[in-house]
């Protein structure tokens, strides 16, 4: 047992271990909080009752039912029929688009979680990006950051929103009602809509999606996998003669049996069976798997082919973006057995921080990876189903469940209806709304589990557990009394703009659900040691822990179109600390204007 006089200081010591690990991605987050609370019960900082207590926190349960609610509205079309509309007001003109996507934002996030609007809302992007001829990475980042703005207005748009109110809930403030936060969020949220509608098209750059440069119009390299099979032709001829080593055309690697040759010789012979990973720009790359001349298609009657690929009359090529609760994740792509399993073929992956060449069997895939992955369209389906891939070009499949549309839109006004009324709490009715969607078939029971995030619930669950240890061994009340301390002689206002700045700076750097648990107990202490209502200062957790804009790791949605979009990790700071500074400015200004600062 540690002494009481040293518990503050150990838990200290294993959140910051935390943040490392969160920073630095050393585990998936969900795990490295398992790992922290299983530490804590091991050196008696937590006891079994105080972990198992965490279950009845409410918050989980509501965030779980209500991605339920929200897969509804996503399999029944209705977040497609949204993205239609968008792209018959717009016109083709990248302003109107801009408009659209905006508006949509703003008004779907508030009851829908963020998550799968981005991700529905994508495909729609990108197609309507490539009729219009507009690069994509004009429109992706202000989706993802409108959806962030419009899940700030009602208390079921986030996550963070109904964790924030779980939290402090259980440190005994009143619950917060479905639009208490509406009337400032909406003007947070509008204010950064027009900052966007001006600054994006200048800020945000024209890059080329994944399959663009496939397509041939950019210059980047690709990597593919080629195979001999028995009757080549080009068996016995060297790499050279074969065409592979012509300057632009590389062979990275052959393997041949058990062995392994990285960067074959020109004047290497090729052999029935060998396997071959082919480096090429591009351009190249098309003509690499389009011509004959390198015997890629049929060069005689009876089909047989010299390197064999799957090309075939019936394929297309498709990007698939990982979800964050995929099945893939972390899993080396030797592993997933594509073309024995699905049929496909993986073409190339997109990541900001790892090389096309790296793109070999022991490759992981991660949340966020872009997949440009080659075969039928229900091949490709199937793929994505059964890993929560999310096809976000050519080769989604549409839904047919479109007549059930009305259940799901019912369904979602009449949760928000109900808890506006106080009819029932609204864990209660998100529970009651999850039943009616999938009873009705808005949502299939196979595919209910699927819907969840569960590392956000695992992750929140930990989280709480954490908080319990903060507040137990007395860290929470010695942060906030630091922060006192260190505005000694400011004002309550401040103050209030001093936590709102540093929960906003830890939401760009960690979880934003995370944030959400260890900074509510801690403003709320800061807030009892002024004597003033502690619930302005929940409300700017709400906010701040949510506006993440800056980088592309603090917010899910923000991660989503990192790579769908082709962007750089700069891109997101050039429109988003501006926008971050605002956010932070506005609600400095108005959360004191509808929760006053009035002393105890």
């Amino acid at each position: 047992m540690i002494a009481e006089s040293f518990q503050p200081l150990v838990v200290g010591l294993i959140l910051i271990a935390l943040f490392a690990a969160f920073v630095r991605e050393w585990f998936k987050p969900d795990v490295a909080v398992m790992l922290a609370v299983a530490a804590l019960l091991v050196l008696g900082l937590l006891d079994s009752s105080q972990v198992l207590s965490v279950f009845s926190n409410s918050a989980p349960v509501t965030i779980a039912c209500l991605f339920v609610i929200s897969a509804a509205l996503e399999k029944t079309g209705c977040v497609d029929r949204l993205g239609d509309w968008i792209g018959q007001a717009a016109g083709g003109q990248e302003r109107r688009l801009l408009v659209g996507l905006l508006l949509a934002g703003l008004l779907v996030s508030p009851f829908i979680n963020n998550t799968p609007v981005v991700m529905v809302l994508m495909p729609a992007v990108l197609s309507m990006a490539a009729r219009y001829r507009i690069a994509p990475s004009r429109l992706l980042i202000p989706l993802s950051y409108a959806t962030i703005l419009g899940g700030i207005i009602t208390m079921v748009g986030t996550s963070t929103n109904i964790l924030v109110d779980g939290v402090a809930r259980d440190m005994g403030l009143a619950p917060f009602s479905m639009f208490e936060i509406s009337a400032p969020a909406m003007l947070i949220a509008l204010v950064g809509c027009v900052f966007m509608y001006f600054a994006a098209p200048r800020f945000l750059p024209i890059r080329e999606t994944l399959t663009q440069q496939f397509t041939g119009s950019g210059d980047r390299t690709f990597m593919t996998e080629l195979f001999v099979p028995q009757g080549s032709r080009l068996a016995g001829r060297t790499l050279h003669e074969a065409r592979l080593t012509n300057g632009t055309v590389s062979v990275l690697k052959l393997f041949r049996d058990d062995e392994e040759f990285s960067a074959p010789k020109p004047g290497m012979r090729l052999e029935v069976g060998d396997k071959l990973v082919v480096h090429s720009r591009s351009s190249d790359m098309v003509d690499l798997r389009s011509t004959d001349l390198v015997g890629l298609q049929a060069a005689r009657v009876d089909d047989s082919q010299d390197l064999e690929t799957l090309r075939r009359q019936d394929v297309v090529i498709v990007e698939a973006i990982v979800g964050s609760s995929s099945r893939y994740v972390q899993r080396p792509i030797r592993d997933l057995d594509l073309l024995a399993r699905y049929g496909i073929h993986l073409v190339a992956v997109h990541r900001k921080d790892a090389s096309i060449q790296d793109i070999v069997d022991d490759f992981q895939l991660q949340f966020g990876d872009v997949l440009l992955v080659e075969g039928t369209r229900a091949q490709i389906k199937r793929f994505c189903d059964n890993g929560d891939l999310f096809a976000i070009t050519d080769g989604k499949a549409p839904t047919n469940r479109q007549h059930k549309a009305p259940i799901a839109l019912a369904t979602i006004a009449g949760v928000m209806l109900l808890a506006a009324l106080n009819v029932m709490p609204i864990e209660g009715l998100a529970i009651i709304g999850a039943a009616v969607v999938v009873a009705t078939g808005c949502v299939r029971p196979d595919e209910t589990y699927k819907t969840i995030e569960w590392p956000i619930i695992i992750l929140i669950f930990g989280m709480l557990a954490i908080s319990i240890a903060m507040r137990e061994s007395g860290l929470a009340a010695m942060l906030a009394s630091a922060l006192v301390t260190l505005g000694e002689g400011w004002s309550p206002w401040a103050m209030l703009a001093l936590t709102i700045l540093l929960v906003s700076i830890a939401t760009e750097l960690i979880s934003n659900n995370a944030v959400a648990v260890l900074f509510t107990p801690i403003v709320i202490g800061v807030a009892q040691h002024l004597g003033v209502d502690p619930r302005p200062f929940v409300v700017g957790v709400m906010f701040a822990a949510s506006a993440s804009f800056a980088t592309p790791i603090g917010y899910q949605t923000n991660t989503l179109v990192y790579s769908a979009g082709n962007y750089r990790f700069t891109d997101f700071a050039r429109l988003g600390i501006p926008l971050n500074l605002i956010v932070w400015l506005s609600c400095v200004i108005l959360i004191p204007l509808f929760w006053p600062l009035t002393p105890l």
